[in-house]
């Protein structure tokens, strides 16, 4: 939105400088993005008064001019044809500057001295839309533009000053929250609460005619409320097209808006103003003079504005006549009802649409305009009514109609005001402030919210204040983001902080680099082609996943059921790279589809892959069993699984903790690394994070080293060879008498002397009492008990 700051001054009166202004509004949350000052290329350009004119020797087309330009009569040669002896021209002198980076300086033209150049105004940069009563071609005549020749401009006076061009021009980024300031009076209400001023707003005043009533003349339908909440619609007759004033032109160009004629500008003009998007159309070309706001009917096309044929569909609003449409709502007018040189009467719209709509009729029409822009982004439909009697108004002081009586007015909006509690202990507890209640009154009555006790009325055109942080928003902007200190935020109820879980996710991604695993992110929608490549028998429950409605391709039609396909595919594009090794992780999330519900299970897996640099089954297990030590799960075991299609069926294993399974690893089956491309030995882990973080033991708690010595005993059993090594262990665990700190494997023996099915497997045993030095006598009872439940309960015997 750009602000003319000359405009701004009618509604209120800040007298700082451009940098101190920027910096405020900029701190109240109206972020500018940058100030130009029009006319600024145009440098050392005055007005000069044309005192003879005789013709150049050498040339049959050009004049040597004798010209004013305040003090000094300077020569000056021109080739234009419409300047005559007496005429105020634009001169631009010696070492002047015109926009485009264009020098002016001294020289000679065929052999005659001229000492700056007479301009045009395309070469001020100006074009005839700002100077619709001057001649297109040529030096521009100052004095044949009424509006000019009222300044009674003389010889040396300044160019930009005198044509409008000085005034300082605001650039700012409006947010889509805040459509009330993309006007002229938005901003201005954000000045007057910035700077603390007083804000003058004008009531629009129409007189009208004492004749024919709008009733008799024109009917309004809305046939979709919910599309137009309002519509508001007024007649003018006895129309004169003609150029708007000067004044009304300064302020359309510095907002970036192209003068036409006085009624099209009019409507530009109260949609910059009002914030309010208007639309003047011929009510000649009404048929039945009615008009019905409709969605389009099959087939319906309509040329816009712009001359191109638009397809419309039925899903896009527009404003039609008992026939035809006549301008696709909120968007663009239609040809066939455009203000031309004759227009006798005209219908100003001012109505409100649902944004949602006109943002998708604009997109899907390729047709982006300042009035879609605006309706978009969800308008106040208190404003509608403003907004068309402003343009009456106009129409009033600009001679050019007379305004037909009364209003049409369609109202579906609701009316009522939306209320919010005023807190101010909830409000401070949020900001960490300590601000009073009657400074945040002060602050609200500012932006002209109104206070009934604790409630506060929130005016109709800030649709985006709905709850108490929306209050507390307004607050600290207008107290000054840089004045409050860096603090906690204050309150039970504000206190931030990680939970449970996600530190337990932070520690886990932690250990998993700290090993040497590198985190990886995969999509969580794959192909059930996938689970072929993983071997999942057909009958899997783990093929039951949730297909995607509207899927990007067929290699992302279903949500995954599994983390495995991921790792594999990512652990299989790094061999393709000839990367050596990997090592990767990822905290996955898996989709287990629930009977009879369209949602899912969402479950969290913790995926583990590796290859390369000498990574072997006992390496990668070591490096799960010490990533769960380090999550502090407790009592972890495991058990050889020999029947998952996706792992070898010797080196696959079931990992449990206190008897709940929490997942496998393994290697893989090399069927499996067949079909992601790899030929090397390839390791996976799937492992339930929820599981593991029911299995934690409590934080662990400081305990002092041990006071008195421990004592070892190594012992040595001969047992099943189809008897596990954790088997064993468990056992060991299990017969001590509370004596027992550590079991450590140290040695498999098979052959003789040990018979042929058997294998002789060595501990060493450190036990130890807490309170006491132990006795051989008490160490040697352990390990009877030890030795007596190894032989009862797996027929270990000592060798």
């Amino acid at each position: 939105m750009d602000l003319s700051r000359k405009w701004l001054t009618e509604f209120v009166d800040v007298s700082v400088g451009d940098k101190e202004y920027c910096d405020a509004m900029t701190l109240s949350g109206s972020k500018v993005e940058g100030v130009t000052v029009e006319g600024q290329e145009i440098k050392n350009v005055v007005v000069g008064k044309v005192l003879s004119m005789e013709r150049h020797p050498n040339s049959d087309h050009m004049w040597i001019c004798q010209v004013d330009v305040g003090g000094e009569t300077v020569q000056i040669v021109t080739g234009a044809q419409n300047v005559s002896v007496g005429d105020l021209v634009p001169v631009a002198k010696d070492d002047s500057w015109l926009p485009g980076d264009v020098h002016i300086t001294a020289g000679k033209l065929r052999g005659e001295v001229s000492n700056g150049m007479l301009c045009s105004y395309k070469e001020l940069g100006m074009t005839d839309h700002d100077w619709p009563h001057s001649v297109v071609d040529g030096i521009f005549i100052l004095q044949s533009d009424p509006d000019l020749a009222a300044k009674n401009p003389q010889p040396g006076d300044d160019i930009p000053t005198l044509l409008g061009l000085n005034d300082h021009i605001v650039e700012f980024e409006i947010t889509p929250n805040r459509p009330d300031c993309l006007s002229v009076i938005g901003l201005a209400r954000e000045t007057a609460a910035t700077f603390d001023k007083p804000l003058s707003l004008h009531t629009p005043e129409v007189k009208g005619t004492d004749g024919t009533s709008i009733a008799e003349l024109l009917d309004v339908e809305i046939e979709d409320p919910e599309l137009c909440p309002r519509y508001t619609a007024r007649m003018v007759r006895n129309v004169k097209i003609a150029p708007s004033p000067l004044w009304m032109r300064e302020r359309l160009r510095a907002s970036g808006v192209r003068p036409i004629n006085n009624i099209v500008d009019i409507t530009n003009y109260v949609m910059l103003e009002y914030g309010q998007p208007m639309h003047a159309f011929d009510f000649s070309c009404v048929d039945g003079g009615k008009i019905v706001v409709r969605t389009a009917r099959e087939g319906e096309v309509i040329q816009t504005l712009d001359g191109n044929d638009r397809k419309l569909t039925t899903s896009m609003l527009c404003i039609c006549d008992e026939h035809k449409p006549v301008g696709v709502a909120g968007v663009m007018g239609g040809a066939n009802s455009e203000i031309v040189g004759d227009t006798a009467m005209v219908v100003f719209e001012s109505a409100n649409f649902n944004g949602v709509s006109i943002r998708r009729t604009a997109t899907a029409l390729g047709m982006r305009t300042d009035a879609s822009a605006r309706y978009e982004k969800g308008l106040d439909p208190m404003n509608t009514y403003k907004g068309v009697q402003r343009a009456c108004e106009l129409v009033e002081l600009l001679g050019c109609g007379e305004v037909i009586d009364g209003v049409i007015d369609v109202i579906a909006a609701d009316q009522n005001p939306r209320t919010v509690k005023l807190e101010p202990e909830k409000i401070n507890g949020l900001l960490g402030t300590d601000i009073s209640e009657e400074e945040m009154r002060a602050m609200l009555k500012r932006l002209d919210f109104t206070l009934d006790g604790d409630t506060i009325i929130v005016p109709s055109w800030r649709s985006d204040v709905e709850h108490y942080s929306d209050i507390a928003e307004e607050v600290a902007r207008l107290h000054g983001y840089d004045k409050i200190p860096v603090t906690l935020m204050k309150g039970e109820t504000t206190q931030g902080g990680y939970t449970e879980k996600q530190k337990a996710e932070r520690k886990l991604g932690t250990l998993c680099r700290g090993f040497g695993f590198s985190e990886i992110i995969t999509y969580s929608f794959i192909s059930p082609s996938y689970y072929d490549k993983i071997r999942l028998p057909a009958d899997s429950p783990k093929r039951k996943s949730v297909t995607i409605l509207n899927p990007l391709g067929e290699d992302t039609s279903v949500m995954r059921t599994t983390a495995l396909p991921s790792m594999l595919e990512t652990l299989a594009r790094n061999f393709s790279y000839r990367n050596k090794s990997a090592k990767l992780y990822e905290l996955a999330t898996v989709y287990t589809p629930v009977e009879g519900q369209d949602l899912a299970d969402e479950e969290q897996m913790l995926s583990l892959g590796a290859y390369g640099d000498g990574m072997d089954f006992f390496t990668f297990k070591g490096a799960v069993e010490a990533i769960l030590a380090a999550m502090n799960v407790k009592n972890v075991t495991f058990e050889a699984r020999s029947d998952i299609g996706a792992f070898h069926p010797g080196r696959c294993a079931e990992v449990k903790a206190n008897g709940v399974m929490l997942g496998v690893f393994g290697q893989l089956h090399p069927l499996t690394a067949q079909n992601y491309g790899m030929d090397c030995d390839v390791f996976a882990a799937q492992l339930q994070f929820a599981d593991m973080m029911a299995q934690r033991a409590p934080e662990a708690r400081y305990e002092p080293l041990p006071r008195f010595p421990s004592v070892t005993r190594d012992i040595a059993v001969v047992c099943d060879a189809a008897v596990t090594v954790a088997q064993l262990e468990e056992c060991i665990f299990k017969g001590a008498k509370g004596l027992l700190k550590e079991v450590e494997l140290f040695d498999i023996y098979t052959g003789a002397p040990i018979p042929a099915g058997k294998k002789s497997v060595a501990f060493n045993l450190v036990l130890r009492a807490d309170d006491r030095s132990l006795t051989a006598a008490e160490a040697d009872e352990d390990v009877k008990s030890v030795l007596a439940l190894l032989e009862s309960e797996l027929g270990a015997v000592l060798r």
